[in-house]
């Protein structure tokens, strides 16, 4: 772990947390509600403010997984009898309820702001303009092709919507995909002339989970880029043979090259068994054709064994500036905390039911590398990364378990339909059963980041 990364992921979880238990602090404060402690964190104490005996305490631990808002209850000490009105226990059920829902319902509005801010200061990222699709893909099939551009997206309700990049590309197919609706895509050439429309029948999609291998079968991957070579390195096949930096690269072996993906594609292909291939490569140099025999060096990858010429195939991507005016920014923040909040609760589903893998999990190490990518890549990508942290937190939260605070609202529930509290007999086995739930949940997280690291996943 970076230094970057672990200093982002230490403020990921100090403004998620915070957030959080903010959220169960205020609406308890608003019900009358003793609030005693307010802690970021767990175990030993490292800092603490009381403005006085009577006010609440506020303190930041050791352990920064986690916080927690300690308030007045019987259930838990003697309670004086002058307090007794501002005990949680003694509130109606309709208060307790609020204040428990308080914390997971902060951090889905705290989403919805760092999603909308993300939004109004801008980011930068790939044009939906698409390399050849993958041979056989449902893309392929489907009639795409090398430099499609595509413009906007529509399903059965008729209203298209306007494609701002690849990655909101990205997103609608995956959407698409898990709902298993076919989507249709209005593509235009590189210039956004000879406009036409495609049905992906992402229903047709033969899988239990979006991961990159469905997302080959799909078949929408790298962003267009021209076969022009970028850097050569000194020694390696390529130099070998002479190609340049600046060499467009026009055929593989009678294959026209349409793009970068392409010509990676064919470079990685060229090997049999352990054995590399010579390829016969026809390219343009400053307005002269010339013809160069390649021979790609072999190298695993994973376990198969691929072809390389050491070279940087293609050209940086076009890429533009998505930036939204603030009623607009704050909608659409609003609707990807619900679209991924429903993607959370729905891949959750499937891994209960074992139609996708417990894979997806992902613990402490995954996220802090990832708060260390967002953060090298600007402010706007680490708010959009710090949203899609809070909507988690927000919904694992909001799942009925007990130890969490879904857990907590399925006992009042229970109480509202029922008129009597859950016993502390059934308190005591849920509260155990919960424990063990997180526990193992926790454990698959911690594996999967370890397998990342080492590369077995």
């Amino acid at each position: 772990m970076t230094f970057t990364s672990f200093w982002a992921f230490l403020v990921t979880l100090g403004v998620l947390i915070v957030v959080h238990e903010y959220g169960h602090y205020r609406v308890a404060v608003a019900c009358g509600v003793k609030v005693l402690r307010f802690s970021v964190g767990f175990g030993r104490v490292l800092w603490r403010r009381q403005a006085s005996a009577d006010h609440t305490e506020f303190v930041v631990s050791v352990l920064p997984l986690g916080g927690y808002v300690r308030m007045l209850d019987e259930r838990e000490g003697p309670v004086p009898t002058h307090l007794l009105g501002q005990a949680f226990n003694r509130k109606a059920l309709w208060q307790r309820t609020a204040i428990v829902a308080a914390g997971p319902l902060a951090n889905l509005l705290l989403a919805v702001l760092l999603y909308a801010a993300s939004h109004w200061i801008g980011v930068d990222e790939p044009k939906a303009l698409l390399s050849k699709p993958a041979t056989a893909s449902l893309a392929e099939r489907a009639g795409m092709r090398s430099g499609d551009w595509v413009r906007a997206w529509t399903d059965e309700d008729g209203q298209w919507q306007d494609v701002s990049s690849l990655s909101d590309l990205g997103w609608q197919v995956t959407q698409h995909a898990l709902q298993r609706k076919p989507i249709t895509l209005s593509i235009t050439d590189t210039r956004g002339q000879g406009q036409r429309q495609v049905v992906l029948p992402l229903d047709q999609l033969e899988t239990q989970e979006i991961d990159a291998a469905a997302m080959k079968r799909i078949g929408l991957g790298a962003p267009f880029s021209e076969p022009v070579l970028g850097e050569v390195k000194t020694g390696g096949p390529a130099a070998v043979a002479g190609l340049h930096a600046g060499d467009r690269v026009l055929r593989v072996d009678d294959v026209p090259i349409g793009d970068a993906f392409q010509l990676r594609e064919l470079i990685s292909g060229a090997v049999s068994g352990r054995t590399a291939r010579t390829m016969q490569w026809r390219v343009e140099r400053q307005g002269q054709v010339m013809d160069f025999a390649v021979t790609p060096r072999v190298v695993g990858e994973g376990e198969r064994k691929v072809g390389r010429v050491d070279i940087v195939p293609g050209q940086p991507p076009a890429m533009v500036t998505v930036r939204l005016g603030p009623v607009e920014g704050l909608y659409r923040g609003a609707v990807r905390t619900w679209e991924v909040s429903m993607l959370s609760l729905r891949m959750l589903g499937r891994m209960l039911i074992g139609q996708a893998s417990v894979r997806n999990l992902s613990g402490p190490l995954t996220i802090a590398d990832y708060a260390g990518q967002s953060v090298n890549l600007g402010l706007a990508y680490y708010l959009g990364f710090l949203a899609l942290v809070s909507v988690s937190l927000g919904v694992l939260n909001l799942l009925p378990l007990p130890m969490l605070d879904g857990g907590h609202l399925m006992y009042y529930l229970f109480e509202g339909l029922t008129g009597r509290p859950v016993s502390d007999l059934w308190l005591a086995r849920l509260q155990r059963g919960g424990i063990a739930v997180l526990l193992a949940m926790m454990s698959v997280a911690l594996f999967n980041d370890v397998a990342r690291l080492l590369g077995l996943h």
